[in-house]
């Protein structure tokens, strides 16, 4: 049986690349793709932007100070969306099983195609030339025998990079790396390992687990060991619906107030949650579209902290969005919608390292809630906030 060969594709600052090679004078400039704003964030940058040290999910203000001559543009999701369904339909006619994980980025497994790593990489170059030729925007591969690695190796030579790591290369190429590398490790649990003497993925694969396992939780433990020896069995999987799960309703009527704008944000949130539990999925990015009476439409999105599955997440995120949106405050809204982005299989998030009870409880009463909906249909379990009162009579 052969070894697997897993390929991690992902564009270069794809938004600002597109936006460059549809306006030549933006070549070789710092762009901003975002809201300049004391609310706004930075969706990517170019990496003439990025010398300055401005980064994607960079608050504006900040981004602004670093780079204050950046020439800023709004996102065109539309514009984004189309380039990257070419893209992928390319990628597809070439790696039998893609897995789509974002609007630029993806996993394919080429064990039946290639007959090693090397193999992998040169059908790698030869579709990162395609892509070149087709959309004239560069991507950067890595190619591994497991999901974690490739990805790693696909962000050691940005922009229009393509490494390869094998087993024999982990402890050369991987256990230099900050743990940082490492999905699940934020800056919390950063700080603890560094506090046990593991400030790299090396320190990781030669700490004591049973130390581990003491400070952290035999998951967490399992997990972190596990990654930093270069190991994971995740499979790559042919699914589609893993892009994102949506909700959006038009109105007969415009949807005015606050009050019942929010409760429509929740109940969205609340469906998208419901969804992502049944599928075993968490989101790391919200959305929210909107659409005013004079057919206006705009979509503002946020990457979060930690994953989440979690309605009230889910709506704290989607309801900040909406009332940042300041051309749509005070008017009336013909459409409203609320997506959850960036899918990942929960089995692959680590369990925190701190849990936290409150979220621990709601998840529990998110599943029994599931339970309850299952067996009884959807209104058996709604809810408060979305359930109507009846009207006092006249």
């Amino acid at each position: 049986m052969r070894d697997p060969v897993i390929v991690h594709l992902d564009m270069d600052a794809f938004y600002a690349a597109i936006e460059q090679r549809e306006r030549p004078e933006l070549r070789g400039k710092p762009v901003l793709i975002g809201h300049p704003g004391p609310r706004g964030v930075v969706a990517t940058c170019s990496y003439e932007a990025r010398r300055f040290g401005v980064r994607s999910a960079m608050p504006s203000v900040r981004a602004m100070r670093l780079c204050p001559e950046a020439i800023w543009l709004p996102p065109n999701f539309p514009l984004y969306y189309e380039v990257s369904t070419r893209i992928f339909a390319l990628v597809e006619r070439v790696v039998p099983v893609v897995e789509q994980v974002s609007i630029d980025e993806a996993y394919g497994d080429l064990t039946g195609v290639a007959r090693d790593l090397a193999d992998g990489a040169a059908l790698a170059r030869e579709l990162k030339a395609e892509i070149r030729a087709a959309e004239r925007l560069t991507a950067s591969a890595g190619v591994a025998p497991c999901r974690f690695l490739a990805k790693i190796a696909s962000d050691l030579e940005k922009p229009d990079g393509l490494v390869t790591i094998g087993k024999q290369d982990v402890e050369r190429m991987l256990w230099p790396l900050s743990v940082r590398v490492i999905p699940g490790v934020g800056p919390k649990l950063q700080e603890h390992l560094a506090r046990l003497g593991a400030r790299t993925v090396g320190d990781l694969a030669r700490a004591d687990e049973r130390l581990l396992r003491r400070e952290l939780g035999a998951a967490t433990a399992h997990f972190l060991k596990e990654r930093a020896r270069g190991e994971d069995d995740a499979p790559v999987e042919t699914w589609h619906e893993r892009k994102q799960v949506s909700e959006e309703r038009t109105y007969g009527e415009d949807l005015t107030g606050d009050a019942a704008i929010e409760q429509e944000l929740f109940a969205r949130a609340d469906g998208i949650a419901a969804e992502l539990r049944r599928r075993g999925l968490m989101a790391r990015n919200v959305a929210v579209k909107l659409r005013d009476a004079n057919y206006r439409t705009v979509t503002r999105s946020r990457t979060l902290d930690e994953p989440t599955d979690l309605a009230a997440e889910i709506y704290e995120v989607a309801r900040g969005l909406w009332r940042a949106s300041d051309e749509f405050r005070g008017r009336g809204l013909r459409l409203l919608g609320v997506a959850a982005r960036e899918l990942l299989a929960a089995r692959d998030v680590p369990p925190p390292l701190f849990p936290d009870e409150q979220r621990e409880r709601a998840r529990q009463v998110a599943r029994a809630a599931d339970a309850l909906r299952q067996r009884f249909g959807d209104g058996a379990a709604r809810p408060a906030r979305l359930v109507k009162r009846p009207e006092p009579p006249s």
